[in-house]
């Protein structure tokens, strides 16, 4: 099973009500959106990164951007990360960004960063990040994806397979234009 099948749809995005629980069942059985939207702006993001910089959406401008929203006590999360390290380190020269979003409190930093350890993306703690207008995230693992032009072209909403390099490669790669 994998997420939303073309990232050129957007998926009902997070800010909008919730899908219905049929309509999100069906969808993610069968592979296709409940709902396909033409893609939008996204909505302002900014961040204190672990490391001390700041981000703001606007610094990815003209960079793909994969937003991706995790926490260490989250499994199907940690299974994603080596897939995103990897696409970033094939597809970072490229234009390609991603940023990953901890939920988990900032008493559990040093946890945050041992999660982290070997992964070269961006990170931020969520108490450390503005994100209002990507809806309430509650469950993880929860990934966006925004193309060179600041369109949201993916809300990857969770309950499908973890996000992995075949997903990647077929759905985001394009938008890098590789």
């Amino acid at each position: 099973m994998h997420r939303n099948p073309n990232p050129a749809l957007l998926s009902r995005p997070a800010l909008l009500p919730r899908r219905r629980f049929g309509a999100a069942a069906l969808a993610l059985a069968f592979g296709v959106p409940a709902r396909a939207e033409v893609p939008r702006t996204a909505p302002p993001l900014s961040a204190t990164l672990l490391d001390g910089r700041r981000f703001a959406l606007q610094d990815a401008a003209g960079q793909v951007l994969i937003v991706n929203f995790w926490a260490t006590w989250c499994a199907p999360c940690r299974v994603e990360m080596p897939a995103l390290e990897t696409f970033r380190q094939r597809h970072g020269q490229q234009g390609l960004r991603v940023l990953a979003i901890s939920l988990d409190e900032a008493r559990q930093l040093p946890a945050v960063r041992d999660a982290l350890h070997g992964f070269g993306f961006d990170a931020a703690l969520a108490a450390q990040a503005s994100f209002d207008g990507y809806g309430r995230i509650w469950r993880l693992p929860t990934t966006f994806v925004i193309d060179r032009a600041g369109q949201w072209r993916a809300d990857l909403s969770p309950g499908a397979a973890p996000l992995d390099l075949a997903w990647l490669d077929r759905h985001v790669a394009p938008l890098i234009g590789s």
